[in-house]
């Protein structure tokens, strides 16, 4: 077995790495939905919404970074083309969103979405010993499932 340079199986760092710029995609479409909605959410709700709104999308791109960074340190390249990213997304693509519930529902879509990519490299992670990019994706999973919950919770809905 070929090992990199921080002792991890390289044929499977890669498969990680390659999974991580999915990951990166997705949370890119996500981060530029927070956005949108942080600059057009409109009512009642403005003022509770707008702050939540630009709190949850400095988040994402804290994460957005470290999942770059992660995919560098297992020797991959991160993607980091508008293009790229719409190609290997399957967040949904919010579009003048103006409306709380609509805005709310979209977060909770999309996160669903980043939730089982994320499932998905925490087993690959676990299968390769990558404690590092494990890690990550745990507290990733901790905390958006908090998230869900909460925004579900605003839309008076069942997790």
């Amino acid at each position: 077995m070929k090992t990199n340079s921080i002792g991890l199986n390289a044929e499977k760092s890669q498969e990680l790495s390659t999974d991580l710029n999915s990951l990166l995609a997705n949370f890119q479409t996500y981060y530029q939905n927070l956005r949108g909605i942080h600059w057009n959410i409109k009512g009642k709700r403005f003022f509770e919404l707008h702050p939540k709104f630009e709190e949850l999308y400095n988040d994402a791109n804290i994460k957005v970074d470290e999942i770059a960074e992660r995919i560098l340190t297992l020797g991959g390249v991160p993607q980091h083309t508008f293009k790229d990213y719409s190609d290997n997304s399957q967040v949904p693509v919010g579009k003048n969103i103006t409306k709380d519930d609509e805005a709310i529902r979209l977060i909770v879509d999309s996160l669903s979405v980043l939730l089982q990519i994320e499932r998905g490299i925490l087993e690959a992670s676990d299968e390769a010993s990558d404690e590092g990019t494990n890690s990550m994706m745990s507290d990733f999973i901790t905390e958006q499932e908090k998230t869900v919950w909460m925004m579900k919770a605003w839309l008076a809905e069942e997790i």
